[in-house]
């Protein structure tokens, strides 16, 4: 069970990054929803990091999973990966007002407390 949910964490934050950048940046600079301006760059570049750090960390756990799956149960990679989750957690909170990034990084985080728990 333990490898299952490892792969499914990494893999839905992988995931969710590239939805949270395809819905938030690519559609809204497409649709011209935001009026060119700092607010609009600040916008697309915090979005845009946001989820290029989710989907790089997804993959990279992804990556590890594939090729050293015993290192994902010792507890640095545990504590970085529910350091990670909190993180964005708060981040989400405090600066992006859409409640969808909020739940695809506490699906990530119910993973990786399952992930965690499993080992």
């Amino acid at each position: 069970m333990h490898r299952y949910l490892i792969y499914a964490a990494y893999g839905w934050l992988a995931l969710g990054g590239m939805m949270h950048f395809f819905i938030d940046v690519v559609s809204q600079y497409l649709r011209h929803k935001r009026a060119p301006g700092p607010e609009a760059t600040l916008f697309y570049g915090m979005n845009t990091a946001y989820a290029f750090g989710q989907v790089m960390f997804g993959l990279f756990g992804l990556l590890v999973a594939w090729q050293a799956f015993d290192l994902l149960g010792r507890w640095p990679a545990i504590s970085l990966t529910l350091t990670a989750a909190a993180c964005w957690l708060i981040f989400d909170f405090i600066f992006i007002e859409y409640w969808e990034p909020k739940f695809i990084v506490a699906i990530f985080a119910a993973l990786a407390i399952a992930a965690a728990l499993t080992t």
